[in-house]
């Protein structure tokens, strides 16, 4: 018997495999020239996890579903091209005894084993790990050793220094630094690989025996480094020099602002420090102000959609919300919209929490709370500058909100966002500040809810075909998936272009729920944010995951990068 026959009979005395299942696979294998195992990961009756596990019992290996990327011996890969690890599914894990375990998606590959005992010389023992967790591991693996190479490159470990406070309050052009002080060249290190790799957050965060820095790009978190913990220190206090911060200070958490230069291009950081059990943690938002703002049509909004927002945005008054967590691209719509109805003949003004844009011919107020300027207070003193069209950073508090409406009922056309989960719970947030349902139905002409989603490399994204789970999830049927696409849709695979994300990019989804004489009713008689949801969808809005999947058929984007990003998106319609 074949050790493929061995290990599906294996499947079938778990129960797992029916023999009626066998028979058709060893139909299919014939049909299809395939072996057995992949016949039954194409029926869909196991997936290849079942197939590596029993595979695992008849070799009497580990096998491992996930891989603790902190657990791995990053010191192992450091003679291994990450090609050599990708090409063959393998890659070192870490020492156990005088042997090495390597995590392995194929056991079979005996080469690339013997290549790997020949090179460390010791003993290795395989563990089979699922092929997307290993390459997941691979790529974070010499993620973490380029990162750490380029911005620890050419310290000295012994050489600390106290940084110097006569910093405070200049403008920095780390392309023009001389100092050659170990620690303000890993600062300058940092600073100019986040900008490379297109980072909107910087993470430095103490831990017992290391820092981490940690890059946030396209949404997501990549650890890039981990100096010694003896540098956390001086690293903290050139930071918060840069700021003008109080380096003495280290009970209570502060904020501050950076302005720099990195090769030409203007990079304003906020910067934000929380003290912890191992020091001081800190965090800093990059703002590009010489990036180029997007128009409205380029933002990734569907046709339905992009006529509703340029219906709402070019009435006299009311309020549009724009709802959605942190660093969902709130803002990027906001001044999309302003930047298209911006012209002489309207008086524009806005208060915003930071200004992070300059908009020619719109005049922008940044909140100070140092000196009372709140968005309430500057909202007041905007609306005694006659304007048209205003603009509110964000409604945080039950004044700001009532000032807001006051101004719409008053023939002001109001922007603002809100932190909620989807279009409706904005109506629900703003009667939970206190704001009367009857002033709601009345003011509010239109919510838009988004989402930002990472985009696929066109250079390496691969066609799959989703199972009957994830087309569920997606709201979709298979001859829904037939009628629109090959038959496939698209999922990341990682290449030089995108750094080994299988990502470049991001592209919003939206869901826009207008106000109109259907749904105000409902607002008025303060129904349940699901029960106005529900109107909205029966006329015709789409959600976020419904956006989600039209954006995964046009192969913009993956249904794991949609699922990921619309975990709260799971409205029933029964």
């Amino acid at each position: 018997m074949s050790f493929d026959r061995q290990v599906v009979h294996a499947l079938v005395d778990e129960g797992l495999v029916t023999d009626a299942d066998l028979a058709r696979a060893e139909a299919q294998a014939e049909e299809k020239g395939v072996s057995l195992p992949e016949a039954l990961t194409g029926m869909r009756v196991v997936d290849h996890d079942h197939i590596l596990k029993a595979t695992a019992r008849q070799l009497g290996l580990e096998f491992r579903a996930t891989l603790d990327i902190d657990e791995i011996e990053v010191d192992l890969t450091l003679d291994l091209r990450s090609s050599f690890t990708k090409e063959q599914r393998m890659l070192p894990l870490w020492h156990k005894g005088v042997t090495i375990e390597v995590g392995i998606s194929d056991p079979l590959n005996l080469d690339g084993l013997d290549s790997l005992r020949l090179m460390f010389g010791v003993p290795l023992v395989p563990i089979i790990v699922p092929e997307r967790v290993l390459l997941d591991a691979i790529n974070k693996v010499f993620d973490r050793r380029a990162g750490a190479a380029k911005v620890l490159e050419g310290m000295d470990e012994e050489q600390v220094v106290n940084v110097d406070a006569s910093d405070e309050g200049l403008d920095f052009d780390i392309d023009e630094t001389d100092d050659e002080a170990p620690i303000i060249r890993l600062v300058n290190s940092v600073l100019a690989q986040a900008v490379r790799d297109r980072a909107s957050d910087i993470h430095i965060e103490p831990f017992e025996r290391h820092i981490a820095i940690r890059f946030r790009v396209d949404g997501v978190l990549y650890e890039i480094a981990q100096p010694p913990k003896r540098f956390h220190a001086s690293v903290s206090s050139r930071v918060k020099v840069m700021a003008g911060l109080d380096i003495a200070e280290k009970r209570i958490p502060q904020d501050g602002r950076i302005k720099l230069k990195v090769a030409g291009r203007e990079i304003d950081i906020r910067l934000s420090t929380l003290p912890t059990s191992f020091g001081e943690r800190i965090v800093m938002r990059l703002l590009d102000k010489t990036a180029v703002l997007k128009d409205l049509e380029h933002i990734g909004m569907g046709a339905s959609v992009l006529d509703h927002v340029n219906d709402v945005i070019t009435r006299s008054y009311g309020i549009i919300l724009v709802t959605g967590p942190t660093g969902s691209g709130k803002t990027t719509t906001l001044y999309a919209s302003l930047a298209k109805i911006n012209s002489p003949t309207r008086n524009i003004i806005t208060v915003e929490d930071p200004v992070e844009y300059q908009l020619p011919g719109i005049g922008q107020t940044q909140v100070n709370t140092k000196v009372g300027l709140t968005f309430a207070a500057g909202l007041r003193s905007i609306l005694r500058q006659d304007p048209d069209i205003v603009m509110i950073g964000e409604i945080r508090d039950g004044e700001t909100a009532e000032i807001a409406i006051q101004a719409s009922l008053t023939g002001h056309l109001v922007f603002s966002t809100l932190h909620t989960n989807d279009a409706a719970g904005a109506i629900s947030r703003l009667v939970d500040m206190g704001v009367e349902p009857f002033l709601v139905a009345s003011s509010v002409v239109g919510i838009l809810a988004q989402r930002l989603v990472r985009t696929l490399c066109k250079v390496c994204r691969q066609p799959v075909v989703p199972n009957e789970i994830e087309l569920k999830a997606l709201g979709l049927t298979r001859d829904e998936l037939m009628a629109k696409t090959p038959g496939h849709v698209y999922a990341p695979k990682g290449c030089d272009e995108c750094m080994d994300t299988g990502y470049t990019g991001r592209t919003g989804i939206y869901e826009m729920l207008m106000i109109d004489d259907d749904i105000r009713p409902l607002v008025m008689d303060n129904a349940p944010s699901s029960v106005i949801k529900k109107t909205g969808i029966k006329k015709g809005m789409s959600t976020l995951r419904d956006d989600g999947a039209r954006k995964v058929l046009l192969g913009e984007t993956s249904i794991s990068e949609i699922l990921r990003v619309t975990q709260d998106d799971m409205l029933s319609l029964d």
